[in-house]
């Protein structure tokens, strides 16, 4: 069993290769943004939330270089934030309420999502479209249609909930790595 996961995780990584001009553009788009004085706001439910995180930390603390930190806010992190918008108006809103009050065209919103179909990330990418802001989604296979629906989106070539986190973190990883070239260089 685990000779056949690493084997399917080996298969999904290398069919990320599909991917790498939507990786390239979140990377430019968002290195675009970020120069012009914009902000990223990610967020997730879940292992996606985690990501959310992460991908904000490499921002802000560094990927791999000595650099100025750089404007990124996860909005999974603020428990009084969450819990007052899903009391007040519900779960579904949680993302969208924060993106609403924060996001301008100037940013960028990542969502992150291994279903595609979560309504948390389905509005919170609609909220950031309205703002101008430029919609992202992390996504797969199974969120063709938010794929279709953001600005940008990278769609890991897979339906299984792991394999699909383990290539986001990848792909988050080669944002920060292009991001991270651009921010020492500056």
């Amino acid at each position: 069993m685990i000779a056949r996961q690493l084997d399917r995780h080996a298969e999904v990584a290398y069919a990320m290769h599909s991917q790498l001009d939507a990786i390239q553009a979140v990377a430019d788009e968002l290195i675009r943004r970020l120069e012009s004085g914009g902000v990223l706001y990610t967020y997730g439910n879940g292992g996606s939330a985690a990501d959310a995180q992460h991908l904000v930390g490499e921002l802000i603390g560094r990927y791999l270089r000595q650099r100025r930190p750089l404007a990124a806010v996860a909005l999974v992190g603020d428990s009084a934030v969450v819990s007052c918008i899903a009391n007040d108006y519900g779960y579904d809103d949680v993302f969208s309420r924060q993106v609403e009050a924060l996001a301008r065209p100037a940013d960028m919103v990542i969502g992150f999502t291994t279903s595609g179909t979560s309504p948390t990330v389905v509005k919170g990418l609609a909220a950031a479209r309205s703002a101008g802001a430029c919609s992202v989604a992390f996504t797969s296979t199974r969120g063709i249609a938010l794929a279709a629906a953001a600005d940008l989106a990278i769609v890991v070539p897979a339906e299984e909930t792991a394999r699909i986190q383990e290539m986001h973190l990848v792909a988050l990883h080669l944002v920060s790595e292009l991001v991270d070239q651009w921010a020492a260089a500056c």
